[in-house]
């Protein structure tokens, strides 16, 4: 399995020891490197990428406003001299925060941790069959189980919840677990009734009890809200008040 990546950082030292520590793991393709976050985005949205080198502090665009602009990113690592950053990177659910200068085995770490998750991503992908198909406009879908075919309503369900490699829907009556790729789980759900607020849940518009501090109230439940979704949610909401 080969983790297609690029590498963005306005250090040309920097991006040539990310090039050799990248030749050196024949499972990372590094596809091309970048100088300046700006000359990037195109890239980024022009190829499918699994993985992408980030320094934070750079000329006209940061790393983290780069990040912010993009709808669909990659796995995230970032890059940098500074560790006052490090909230941060963990509000953006980011995979891993190298501080420079970064050590061959400190790289290896972090990068590891992308192929273990693109790996599970893959699987995921493949049990995509997990939902089963349904016509548009049903007020229902159905999901595999282990044991059986669960019917579930989408009025009746108040989240759903990522468990590694595992969606867990929490609906008023029950819960079921299934093995689901998100972007098929994604499709299914009614736009107007679903916002992802965070990379593990996704909540229904309707259940909400109240929003403070970053944080949904949905019965006794308390759900975070990520600063990579934030934004869309409370557009959203505004859409409602």
């Amino acid at each position: 399995m080969k983790i297609n990546c690029i590498a963005i950082d306005d250090e040309p030292l920097a991006l040539d020891i990310i090039r050799d520590y990248c030749s050196r793991l024949p499972f990372l393709n590094l596809e091309k490197t970048f100088e300046n976050a700006l000359d990037s985005i195109e890239y980024i949205r022009d190829h499918p990428l699994d993985l992408l080198f980030l320094d934070i502090q750079m000329e006209e665009l940061s790393g983290i406003q780069l990040l912010n602009s993009l709808s669909h990113r990659p796995y995230v690592i970032f890059t940098t001299a500074y560790d006052s950053y490090a909230l941060q990177g963990f509000e953006l659910d980011v995979m891993d925060y190298l501080l420079k200068p970064i050590s061959f085995e400190r790289f290896v770490k972090g990068v590891n941790k992308v192929y273990e998750k693109v790996k599970a991503d893959q699987k995921i992908n493949s049990s995509s069959e997990n939902i089963l198909t349904i016509t548009s406009g049903d007020p229902f879908f159905f999901v595999k189980t282990e044991t059986r075919i669960e019917k579930i309503r989408y009025a009746d369900v108040l989240f759903i919840e990522g468990m590694g490699d595992y969606w867990r829907i929490i609906t008023s009556s029950k819960k079921i677990m299934s093995l689901l790729n998100y972007k098929k789980l994604e499709e299914i759900l009614p736009k107007n009734q679903f916002v992802r607020v965070h990379k593990s849940f996704i909540v229904a518009l309707d259940k909400i009890d109240s929003v403070e501090r970053n944080r949904i109230k949905i019965g006794d439940r308390l759900i975070p809200i990520s600063e990579t979704y934030r934004k869309t949610f409370f557009d959203r909401i505004e859409k409602k008040t």
